[in-house]
């Protein structure tokens, strides 16, 4: 039976594609939805099947209450995924999402079950500390400041106090558990591991980038674009090219 016929709150595929040699499954940044990669199903080969991952609290799920710990969240979406891994896989995350996939490749690879690639996108490495003080317990006030300095959320959004009060609680529950994510010591991952950051960034250095290559024994690849934290809206033409060429081998 085909994993993404079903209907599934957690697992969003904008195009099915049944005969996809590989799922690559999209972890989204702090307060992001399943809509963030909703255009890229069509825009790869049909031999990837993209399935964007809808965390509780946001979208069509706002509803539902956000998780705020990485520990806690690991393991309930590591078994919504297990239907969908009867063929070679492949993670994509962007900030707080590029912790969450290197969380589930990290247990796949305890599991004999390793991903065929591991693609982090603005993100430092997991064993790096924060580089800045946390700021999900701030008041509103400087918590919005702190969202402007991103650049990721709009301005409209942060200027509408209704909407704002919707969506804050969301964003600090993202945010505590991405500033507040440490990893644990463990073996290093197998997987060839494909970074992407913003030359532009003031939250990811490169060295915190090239310091990936420290979570596993394959091989680590940098490649940097022109942008802010949020390169990936900007130049998603210019990426979506790229993660197509890194995941090419594996479609054999």
């Amino acid at each position: 039976m085909n994993a993404t016929a079903k209907t599934d709150p957690w697992i969003r595929c904008s195009k099915p594609t049944p005969a996809a040699r590989l799922r690559l499954f999209c972890l989204p940044y702090a307060g992001g939805g399943a809509s963030i990669f909703k255009n890229w199903g069509r825009a790869l080969p049909d031999s990837i099947e993209v399935c964007a991952i809808q965390l509780p609290g946001r979208e069509d799920r706002i509803a539902e209450t956000p998780f705020r710990q990485v520990e806690q969240l690991l393991p309930v979406l590591l078994e919504r995924l297990r239907p969908y891994l009867d063929r070679n896989v492949a993670f994509f995350g962007h900030s707080m999402g590029a912790f969450l996939s290197y969380e589930l490749a990290r247990a796949l690879t305890e599991e004999h079950r390793a991903p065929a690639q591991l693609i982090v996108s603005g993100q430092r490495a997991p064993h790096l500390p924060l580089s800045r003080p946390e700021s999900y317990h701030l008041c509103d006030t400087g918590f919005c400041e702190r969202l402007r300095s991103l650049n990721g959320t709009p301005a409209s959004v942060l200027a509408e106090p209704e909407l704002l009060s919707m969506i804050l609680p969301l964003l600090r529950s993202d945010f505590e558990m991405s500033e507040t994510y440490r990893r644990a010591p463990q073996a290093r991952l197998n997987c060839p591991i494909q970074v992407f950051g913003g030359d532009q960034d003031e939250e990811v250095d490169q060295a915190g980038l090239e310091a990936w290559q420290e979570t596993t024994s394959a091989p680590v690849k940098v490649e940097m674009f022109p942008g802010d934290h949020f390169f990936l809206q900007s130049q998603t033409d210019a990426l979506l090219q790229t993660v197509e060429r890194t995941l090419r081998p594996h479609l054999h």
